[in-house]
């Protein structure tokens, strides 16, 4: 089994989209895809060079059979992928919202990543990566995917890897009453933690970044997006004090906002995992992102080591 530098755990599901930017009702031809939040962080990183995995189930149907081909046509090792041929790959439509972006139908109940549980990790060789990274989509699954996303993170300390947990709160999983508190103890876990400004109030009634690091004062990062304005890291070492770093968000032409906030977590991990300067790696994160909102694809590629540089109002290190 090759021995990884991040390994991202959760579904990827088909994506059918039109082939026009038009709506899914009047749409004559569509085009087939794939996307999911982990995998597309894993594609990413593969551009960067890293060696890169993602573990999930598939179904044993020619979805499945296209995704873990798209994914090791990226550079991902896919070799860690579970094949259930007694379920069917989730399949997500994007049906084009001109002028707003995009509203999402899933058809997922059932696939065969909501299955995925403890005991696959005992075939993930999870002692041979560097690095794990997850979300609350894959909490949100099921009771088993729940289980086996806090396993993830709570075995970080005696296996040798390290965690990041992207928030990532999807209203049509689950509601607030029971995704606040689970997302909220499965976040405390991670060395990294990805959320959303929006996201937070919306859980955990968070009106701002200082609020969201006074209730999650364990992450080591602690990297909170606040949409169009900035994004601001609370870095916490041992025995010195919290450092607040800030980047404001870049000026960009948006095209679909899907897939923006897996692209900016693969660059601020691209950046934490080279040894980047907080600052630095926030804004490898803006860039990523800025590029990926560029398209109507979860994925852009062609980034590869050197992303277009969208140039922010400024950059500033603060200390609290």
């Amino acid at each position: 089994m090759t021995v990884l530098d991040v390994l991202c755990v959760g579904e990827t599901m088909a994506v059918i989209t039109p082939a026009k930017a038009e709506p899914l009702r009047e749409a004559q031809e569509c085009l087939l895809g794939f996307g999911g939040a982990e995998s597309n962080v894993a594609a990413h990183l593969a551009e960067f060079g890293y060696r890169a995995g993602w573990a999930s189930r598939l179904g044993g149907d020619p979805f499945g059979d296209r995704i873990a081909e798209g994914l090791a046509a990226r550079g991902v090792d896919v070799s860690r992928v579970i094949r259930d041929k007694t379920c069917p790959t989730g399949v997500y439509f994007k049906d084009p919202d001109l002028g707003r972006g995009a509203r999402v139908l899933y058809y997922r109940a059932g696939s065969a990543a909501s299955r995925m549980s403890p005991e696959d990790a005992r075939v993930w060789f999870l002692e041979q990566t560097g690095w794990i990274h997850t979300s609350g989509i894959n909490a949100a699954l099921s009771r088993s995917c729940s289980e086996l996303t806090e396993q993830l993170l709570t075995e970080a300390g005696t296996t040798g890897y390290k965690v990041s947990f992207d928030v990532n709160y999807r209203p049509a999983l689950w509601s607030v009453d029971v995704a606040g508190p689970r997302l909220l103890e499965l976040a405390s876990l991670a060395a990294v933690v990805f959320v959303g400004l929006d996201e937070a109030e919306t859980l955990w009634g968070c009106g701002t970044a200082d609020d969201v690091s006074a209730l999650l004062p364990g992450p080591r990062h602690l990297v909170i997006k606040d949409s169009a304005t900035e994004a601001v890291e609370f870095m916490r070492e041992a025995g010195q004090e919290e450092q607040v770093f800030r980047v404001p968000a870049y000026r960009v032409d948006v095209v679909e906002p899907v897939g923006a906030g897996d692209a900016f977590a693969a660059g601020f991990l691209a950046g934490l995992l080279r040894g980047d300067a907080p600052v630095d790696r926030l804004a490898l994160g803006h860039s990523l992102a800025a590029w990926t909102l560029g398209t109507r694809a979860d994925f852009r590629a062609g980034h590869g080591t050197k992303p277009r540089m969208y140039a922010p109002d400024a950059v500033h290190a603060a200390t609290s």
